[in-house]
């Protein structure tokens, strides 16, 4: 395995790095406290290319392979996690399924008006009675001439608010289960489709998450994203590609705040010292560098086999289940680290911690990792 990264991911790398710090941390607490991402930060970003970092060079994107993603990803985390959500979810579940399973005349509509932030994506799965148990979907797909008429209800769904484009699952035959879902191409202005209720979140200012209500939503035909009846593998295949993707984010956002905690512990004194020379405060840095390197380390190393054209099922569901709980103990040991200043509403520690809850539970909560982990186990053992 080789993940070191060439002169243009270098090249991209640093741009992202110095966009990152200059312009989208000059209004990190704007995003905060006004719950947007200013229109600014976003053309730039579209100026950038950052919208079509999983969109091949043939269809406006930059056609990078997932190390270098993950290179530029985890720059993109380690700024506010509203914003990074944007870029990840258009980026990630947004735009990877019609890149996989898309038709030539489905990605010659659709991908360069992605890749150039024209038209953002969002993935619509999530239902009030299907979350873990994504085969108990109840939204319908019935077949009227040339066209699908959808009829139903998704949740939690980002980038909602924001997107013209979304890649949904509906059931088209309830008596095939799973085998019964299809994926469809939906835009934001076909008849009998709007967006609900903005949800109020923990986190992810800035990020917008909200319903999506299908009412005899007309869907041409030509809309079906791959095969009928292979909507739930769909999905599978969808989530477990952008889940080295959310690792590398994750890894930022670590990052960040281990950078935070230590120019922190080099500077409070305490006792006639820097609180660093303390043995407490030293073995939890200490414990948080461990974390990372560990995480950058299985990072890299799924997104090379993703690279490769490898089976990843059990090693992506890893990445996620570990990436998201070390984002949450390095968060919490960062508020710990900080003391009172940690959990003050005016400084950043206290937004990466709320921001840090979501990722054990958003794109497969942990507890479904360990479930993907142990089925893979069961046939690789049998």
């Amino acid at each position: 395995m080789n993940f070191e990264l060439d002169d243009d991911i270098l090249f991209l790398k640093r741009n992202v790095r110095n966009f990152i710090q200059t312009e989208v941390e000059a209004v990190a607490m704007q995003i905060e406290e006004e719950n947007r991402i200013p229109e600014r930060i976003i053309n730039l970003s579209k100026e950038m290319g950052l919208f079509g970092l999983s969109i091949p060079e043939k269809y406006g994107g930059l056609g990078i392979g997932m190390v270098g993603k993950c290179a530029l990803y985890e720059e993109i985390g380690q700024t506010h996690n509203g914003y990074t959500t944007l870029i990840g979810a258009h980026t990630g579940i947004g735009t990877v399924g019609i890149v996989e399973m898309g038709n030539e005349e489905q990605k010659n509509k659709y991908l360069p008006l992605m890749a150039s932030g024209e038209r953002i994506g969002a993935f619509a799965l999530t239902e009030p009675e299907a979350g873990s148990n994504a085969a108990n979907l109840k939204t319908t797909a019935v077949r009227k001439g040339d066209k699908y008429i959808l009829n139903g209800l998704k949740h939690y769904i980002t980038n909602a608010v924001e997107a013209s484009v979304f890649t949904v699952m509906a059931v088209t035959d309830p008596s095939k289960g799973a085998k019964g879902i299809t994926s469809f191409i939906v835009e934001k202005d076909y008849p009998g489709f709007q967006v609900g209720a903005v949800e109020k979140k923990m986190g992810l200012r800035g990020s917008n998450s909200a319903e999506l209500i299908f009412e005899n939503c007309e869907v041409p035909v030509e809309n079906v994203l791959g095969t009928e009846g292979q909507g739930y593998v769909n999905a599978l295949k969808i989530l477990a590609n952008g889940r080295a993707g959310l690792a590398s984010r994750n890894l930022g956002s670590c990052q960040k705040l281990l950078d935070m905690s230590v120019r922190h512990a080099k500077e409070r004194i305490q006792f006639g010292t820097p609180i660093i020379k303390h043995q407490a405060v030293g073995h939890m840095l200490s414990e948080m560098a461990v974390e990372i390197e560990a995480l950058r380390s299985f990072t890299y190393r799924v997104a090379w086999m993703v690279d490769q054209g490898m089976k990843v099922i059990k090693e992506a569901a890893m990445l996620k289940l570990y990436g998201s709980e070390v984002y949450n103990r390095i968060a919490d040991k960062a508020v710990q680290v900080h003391g009172g200043l940690g959990y003050i509403a005016d400084y950043p520690i206290e937004r990466f911690f709320r921001d840090a809850r979501i990722t054990r539970i958003y794109e497969g909560t942990s507890e479904i990792q360990k479930n993907i982990i142990a089925s893979q186990l069961d046939s690789e053992y049998s």
